[in-house]
């Protein structure tokens, strides 16, 4: 079954290939082949076609951050005394390496963080010294993940 996005298209056998991909990115090129059954020349030349349209835009390894030492995953919710702020808190925020994730946000906060701290009294650090003192914000609401149940892509 071909399914069209924006402007490409993908089939069942490009479906195969991500998927493949996507459940672990080391997969060598000739074992897909050889699951979908085409050659590896054709796995490369649809990689590339999927490159080119930016449905892939990479690929990554994941560290397991425990082992480096952090333990604290904590999503804090920054209000902003004035939207003109969000800009100017956004390249603070840049600069501080523990944040992971930023989002624009609807709702009470002006933005949404993902924080990664090696410990409570890291992330209160990090809240106190670092978030907090970025000019433009007025306050943060923090809440700190006990365990992560799901982590994954979409299906496709």
């Amino acid at each position: 079954m071909k399914t069209t996005t924006q402007n490409i298209t993908i089939d069942g056998i490009d479906k195969k290939i991500l998927r493949a991909l996507m459940k672990d990115a080391r997969t060598p090129v000739l074992e897909i082949a050889r699951q979908v059954g085409i050659s590896g020349a054709a796995i490369h030349q649809r990689l590339r076609k999927l490159e080119r349209s930016k449905l892939i835009t990479g690929s990554k390894f994941i560290l397991n951050t425990k082992i480096l030492g952090y333990s604290t995953i904590a999503f804090v919710g920054i209000f902003l005394d004035k939207a003109m702020s969000n800009n100017d808190a956004v390249k603070q925020l840049k600069k501080i390496p523990e944040v992971l994730e930023c989002h624009y946000t609807t709702g009470n906060w002006s933005i949404l963080i993902k924080v990664l701290a090696q410990n409570n009294e890291h992330l209160m650090q990090l809240l106190n010294t670092d978030i907090q003192t970025i000019n433009g914000v007025s306050r943060t609401e923090t809440f700190i993940s006990l365990d992560q149940q799901i982590d994954r892509q979409i299906k496709i």
